[in-house]
């Protein structure tokens, strides 16, 4: 089979049970979205090295990636025929990541400035795209609606690639370079 189809010269593209969409409809957009978000935390992996702890996560958020964007690909009427089905718990499995890391070098008090580190920069940049990710989600939610639990996991992962930039950063002894305090965590 070829990599290439034709099928999408004109702007069209296929979505699951067979409907073609345009290109730039906003459920090709965020999965788009998740498809760079995926590339990137691939990216950190290789920066990572092979060993690294949290390579067996991250290769699970990757997978898990995966299956989200099948889900998506799926209009809300036909999402039950489709096989790929999502762990509801993702969005637990990445609040306990964030709370043992958090655990080990104290909970964040300020806007943070992304870089120190190179896998810290990659990780906070996996964090922007996530964001940008939720926020297509969000778009597609009010024509078609899109599974809690994906929208859960998408909004926990920003958080995540920002707890691990941070710890990153811990580990390397890199000072976080400041920028202000959270305003909810201002003394009044």
């Amino acid at each position: 089979m070829k990599i290439y189809t034709r099928g999408g010269d004109k702007g069209k593209t296929g979505i699951w049970g067979g409907q073609r969409v345009d290109k730039d409809d906003v459920r090709i957009e965020a999965n788009g979205t998740i498809d760079e978000l995926n590339s990137q935390i691939g990216v950190v992996r290789a920066h990572l090295g092979t060993d690294h702890k949290w390579q067996p996560i991250l290769f699970q958020i990757q997978t898990e990636l995966m299956v989200v964007m099948s889900q998506v690909a799926t209009p809300s009427e036909l999402r039950e025929q489709n096989q790929n089905k999502l762990d509801e718990g993702l969005d637990k499995l990445c609040e306990q990541q964030m709370d043992l890391l958090t655990d080990e070098m104290g909970p964040s008090q300020t806007f943070i400035l992304p870089g120190g580190t190179i896998a810290s920069a990659h990780l906070q940049l996996a964090r922007t795209i996530a964001r940008r990710a939720e926020r297509r989600l969000c778009t597609l939610d009010k024509q078609d609606e899109v599974p809690a639990s994906v929208m859960r996991f998408i909004n926990r992962l920003s958080d995540l690639f920002f707890t691990m930039a941070r710890y990153d950063m811990f580990l390397a002894g890199s000072i976080e370079e400041r920028w202000k305090d959270f305003l909810y965590k201002r003394k009044k």
